[in-house]
């Protein structure tokens, strides 16, 4: 396995530097996904700003652990989003809180695309829905993901088809070699919240990578 940024070090916290949109101004941030824990005994993932090098994102979760509930952290082990499976639910359906708290209305609903008709046309990954107003839940489309995550080939849309997140292979300096599928980036523009685009990259791997 081929090493990360191994001097990365924890400055601000993650949601800050999310807020502030990491890399700063408005340029797109670019983040290299490590799908691995740094912790003994957990499956993860681990998560650099590959332009400065530090550790922005951490998923630390024991292998004997519930992997229907993950917990997204900054560099320090804050707790950013909550994501868990949504329970009883037809189809795979997953929920996004803010922080720990799972008692309040979730930030997103994410629902697996699944084509009836079985259409090879159709790219759509999963949708992403926003709960807006009070009392009634209603929900509306966010966001969509299409592409192919087994290829690491993926690209976020806005409601309005703007492009705002993308997962790409990570590629070496040498040749452009692929560091494979356990290594990749993801370009988030400054349109989309970086945390919010790592917690929506989880649950397309609980959809449609291999734990």
């Amino acid at each position: 396995m081929r090493k990360v940024h191994p001097g990365a070090c924890v400055s601000e916290t993650a949601w800050e530097k999310s807020n502030s949109g990491v890399g700063g101004g408005d340029d797109a941030v670019v983040l290299t996904v490590w799908k691995k824990s740094l912790l003994p005994n957990c499956h993860g993932f681990t998560v650099f700003d590959t332009n400065r090098g530090n550790l922005v994102f951490r998923v630390d979760n024991y292998i004997g652990g519930n992997k229907d509930h993950i917990l997204l952290m900054d560099a320090a082990g804050n707790p950013l989003l909550t994501i868990r499976r949504k329970r009883l639910s037809l189809g795979d359906t997953w929920l996004v809180f803010e922080g720990e708290d799972e008692s309040l209305k979730p930030l997103f609903t994410a629902r697996k695309s699944v084509s009836i008709l079985n259409n090879s046309n159709n790219k759509c990954l999963a949708h992403f829905l926003s709960s807006f107003g009070t009392g009634n839940m209603k929900k509306e489309v966010a966001y969509e993901i299409e592409g192919c995550y087994a290829r690491r080939c993926c690209t976020f849309y806005s409601k309005n088809r703007r492009k705002v997140a993308e997962i790409k292979m990570k590629e070496g300096d040498a040749g452009g070699v692929a560091f494979g599928a356990d290594i990749f980036r993801l370009i988030v523009q400054p349109e989309m919240d970086t945390a919010l685009a790592m917690a929506f990259l989880i649950i397309l791997d609980h959809m449609f990578g291999s734990r």
